[in-house]
């Protein structure tokens, strides 16, 4: 604002204490949990401490594990098997997106509960997520292509926040990691698939 750009804020990172206290709602008794962050993405330091606050309030061990291409998610799921994680934080990054379905099949094997930021994590066979929705944020961006390409200033629009955030929890794969899905997720759930 003020300047020459406008558009959406997504957000993500003032999320990730939310997802730490879905996954506790989720996983019984859960202690150490891990987050997977980019060492390319320098917004995954403020989720990363965002999350170890959050975690000092519930007796959570966090465990960091970085991976910056496929190979190191790979290599990053075995340090968290050796070091016992009981869930995954999946960081918002364009690189895991791409391999969304490479996180949620080695998260299945491993039994591990993940969430993510956005339901493409879910419907390729991640337990949960909770975000905005992209494909709403870039429905709306075109709201901002058209304000400006007929004339206004971007100046003179403002970045707007995502107003509402969706939680959608894959029931085959809760049932498959032996979880029951809590009455007070299911009222929050906008989508469960089965």
């Amino acid at each position: 604002p003020g300047g020459n750009i406008s558009g959406l804020s997504s957000i993500s990172v003032d999320i990730s204490a939310k997802h730490l206290e879905m996954l506790h709602n989720m996983v019984p008794k859960l202690s150490r949990v891990a987050i997977l962050v980019n060492p390319a993405n320098s917004s995954h330091i403020v989720v990363l401490k965002n999350v170890l606050s959050a975690a000092k309030r519930t007796n959570t061990n966090i465990l960091s594990v970085a991976a910056s291409t496929s190979q190191e998610i790979e290599t990053a799921f075995t340090t968290m098997n050796k070091e016992k994680s009981g869930a995954l934080i999946v960081t918002q990054d364009g690189l895991f997106l791409q391999q969304r379905t490479q996180i949620a099949e080695i998260a299945a094997k491993n039994r591990i509960p993940t969430i993510a930021g956005a339901n493409e994590y879910v419907e390729a066979g991640a337990l949960m997520s909770y975000g905005t929705n992209l494909i709403g944020q870039f429905r709306r961006a075109a709201y901002f292509v058209d304000k400006i390409l007929k004339g206004a200033k971007p100046a003179d629009l403002p970045v707007e926040q995502p107003m509402t955030f969706e939680l959608v929890i894959n029931g085959k794969t809760a049932k498959a990691l032996g979880l029951t899905i809590p009455q007070s997720l299911l009222i929050m759930a906008d989508k469960v698939i089965e």
